[in-house]
């Protein structure tokens, strides 16, 4: 079962979909169903089929009238913590040192990141009961930092670059006790500065403090463990760079099981009522094909099981907004 969510009436409204022309509007948005669902003890696909209606709305026309949300929000974007991790891709580590153009062979000359990566290769798939390997991890912002799909990714004026990140993204409500709920899964655009992060890793964090953008689609139910997409970019009509990316357990040095442990281990991401977005990491990039994006390209991240494209234009910020300190 996939769903989205739109703007109905001026409301958030979530949908299910039925075909890639026709969606179905369900009576309230995914993150008042998601609560339904757990307060009732319900699976979501059970609430979701009886919070169907009659009305039924075009795909194409949501898209063309910038209806279209993100498929899981809460209604104060302080209450959606975007997160995510890296090196966790099966050649994840390929791309990123060729980054940082460091890797060796010998143990003692490793960068941190081949290191990281060995790390959740040895111990990223912890046998039942046990706890695997850390992975990496990073912040991005609360949910004022997500795009819906379709909209433009705003690059703010002091960014050295502006690169896509196509991943699979987990998305979470907390119960009223902190307990974790699985909401489902979508496509995502972790959206990074990878220039910022080459001049020095310990920049990381900075080079992930941008917008991002997940959905349109969200998928209720088991991931298959091995799924495979293309990520495109799109200049002035034409496709400026292609490439396949794989996703999925199959694909990946750690477990989804031990990536969500090693984030919601943590008492402040068990905040009840909460939303969660975690981006689970990619081993495909542009930027290590030395592409340099422009204003008005369109990024575009398809996986055939997630029904339609993610996609998403640039906008390039001419000078920086942030305001002046003052003393009080």
């Amino acid at each position: 079962m996939r769903i989205i969510q739109c703007l109905h009436q001026g409301e958030p409204r979530a949908a299910m979909v039925e075909n890639e022309h026709t969606v179905r509007l369900l009576e309230a948005d995914t993150y008042t169903l998601a609560r339904r669902a757990i307060a009732n003890s319900q699976p979501l696909t059970e609430v979701i089929e009886a919070a169907l209606t009659e009305t039924r709305l075009d795909y194409q026309q949501l898209v063309d009238e910038a209806r279209l949300l993100p498929p899981l929000t809460h209604a104060d974007p302080a209450h959606c913590l975007v997160t995510g991790t890296g090196l966790t891709h099966l050649g994840s580590a390929d791309t990123r040192s060729a980054m940082h153009a460091k890797a060796q062979a010998d143990e003692s000359e490793l960068t941190d990141s081949m290191r990281m990566f060995k790390l959740g290769v040895e111990g990223g798939k912890p046998a039942a009961g046990e706890t695997g390997a850390q992975p990496e991890w990073f912040y991005k912002g609360d949910g004022d930092c997500v795009v819906a799909p379709e909209a433009a990714l705003p690059v703010p004026a002091f960014a050295e670059d502006a690169g896509e990140e196509p991943e699979l993204a987990g998305l979470y409500v907390n119960g009223d006790d902190g307990r974790p709920w699985r909401v489902g899964y979508a496509i995502g655009n972790e959206f990074s500065d990878h220039v910022t992060e080459r001049f020095n890793y310990l920049w990381l964090a900075h080079s992930k403090l941008r917008h991002c953008s997940f959905g349109p689609e969200l998928l209720v139910g088991e991931l298959p463990d091995n799924l495979e997409g293309t990520s495109r970019i799109v200049r002035d009509g034409e496709t400026l760079w292609e490439k396949p990316f794989l996703t999925g357990e199959a694909n990946m040095a750690h477990s989804l099981a031990n990536l969500e442990h090693h984030h919601f281990k943590y008492a402040g991401f068990r905040r009840p009522g909460d939303v969660h977005v975690h981006f689970f990491g990619t081993a495909t990039l542009s930027f290590a094909d030395g592409v340099e994006t422009r204003d008005g390209d369109r990024f575009e991240i398809a996986l055939p099981a997630f029904g339609r494209t993610l996609r998403n234009p640039l906008t390039f910020a001419t000078e920086d907004t942030a305001s002046p300190i003052h003393s009080l």
